[in-house]
């Protein structure tokens, strides 16, 4: 008999249930690149809706600061993937009235690494789609829209026994991201007509 699939992000959601994660005690080795040559399915999924705020704890505690999506929008993802650090591209897409709040590469279709799930090392008590573009923003963006094209998975979400050694598994995560799209049959979403190319500045 052929094993059932996984359950997704979503099932566990409905069946309000948390799932344990693995938790990672040491450093281990894993590869600087993940995935096929070109995206393949459920891979692109597009995502998108306006950047709230999240726990607070990206950019102060981890230096990683990240953009929370609204719960209704990771429906394409929760629903066809599991828990997890994928990779893509994402842009912000600020109202006329605030592009001259950015600088020109800000508002640029941007290397991105998501993870969804629950974050067991800080015990979150719902499922969130937490996205960090691979860019220094001068700007926040807190409720302008982001779009995000997403084509890969890179790791399954873990717990750690220590912050250092959660922050050191980002970082490597942030290289296989930017290792990943380099590639030229990831390369060709950054033109994807998901993203916003009508304004002159983008």
């Amino acid at each position: 008999m052929t094993a059932p699939p996984p359950p997704t992000a979503g099932d566990y959601a409905a069946r309000q249930e948390i799932p344990v994660a693995r938790v990672n005690s040491g450093r281990s080795i894993r590869p600087h690149i993940v995935g096929p040559d070109t995206p393949e399915p459920p891979f692109p999924i597009a995502l998108a809706g306006p950047v709230q705020h999240g726990f607070g704890r990206g950019a102060k505690d981890l230096g990683c600061p990240t953009a929370n999506l609204p719960d209704d929008s990771i429906t394409p993802i929760s629903s066809v993937a599991k828990i997890g650090v994928y990779y893509g591209f994402a842009q912000v897409i600020p109202p006329p009235e605030h592009v001259s709040d950015f600088l020109p590469e800000d508002l640029k279709v941007l290397p991105m690494v998501m993870s969804l799930g629950w974050n067991p090392f800080y015990k979150n008590e719902r499922l969130t789609a937490e996205i960090h573009i691979l860019h220094d923003f001068k700007s926040d963006f807190y409720g302008h829209e982001m779009r995000a094209v997403v084509l890969g998975y890179i790791r399954p979400e873990l717990d750690y026994v220590s912050r250092e050694a959660l922050i050191e598994d980002i970082d490597f995560d942030k290289q296989v991201a930017l290792n990943c799209l380099q590639r030229p049959g990831y390369q060709t979403y950054t033109k994807d007509p998901h993203f916003n190319f009508a304004d002159a500045r983008l």
